[in-house]
């Protein structure tokens, strides 16, 4: 089961957007701090993949891929939440910053559960 095509491209359009603050967040971390760097590197991967996975996963060539690549998704949100929570509590990274990308994450987890659950149960 895929999700239909409107909702497929909000989707695909706020998994960019996410992408995109991610990429804006992490050029404005400061370029002196080690453990930040490392950290926001690792948030980097992380965020951006969610969008590039998602949009691999409406290119699924079956049922059991689209589920897959959807729970790929999930496990890169997952990732860069834990991320996002280092950099505001380990490394002291201003937390309006990270807080509206934390719940932005939070949302998209929440919807990918929804469809994988909806998917595995077809």
């Amino acid at each position: 089961m895929k999700v239909d095509d409107s909702s497929n491209y909000d989707f695909r359009k706020r998994t960019k957007a996410f992408a995109l603050e991610i990429i804006r967040l992490y050029s404005s971390l400061p370029k002196q701090n080690t453990e930040i760097q490392v950290c926001g590197k690792q948030l980097l991967r992380s965020g951006t993949s969610v969008a590039a996975n998602f949009r691999e996963a409406f290119r699924a060539r079956s049922t059991a891929e689209f589920i897959s690549k959807l729970e790929q998704c999930l496990q890169e949100a997952d990732e860069s939440q834990l991320w996002l929570e280092l950099l505001k509590e380990g490394c002291n990274v201003t937390p309006e910053k990270i807080d509206i990308l934390w719940q932005e994450c939070d949302e998209l987890i929440a919807i990918m559960v929804t469809w994988v659950k909806k998917s595995k149960g077809n």
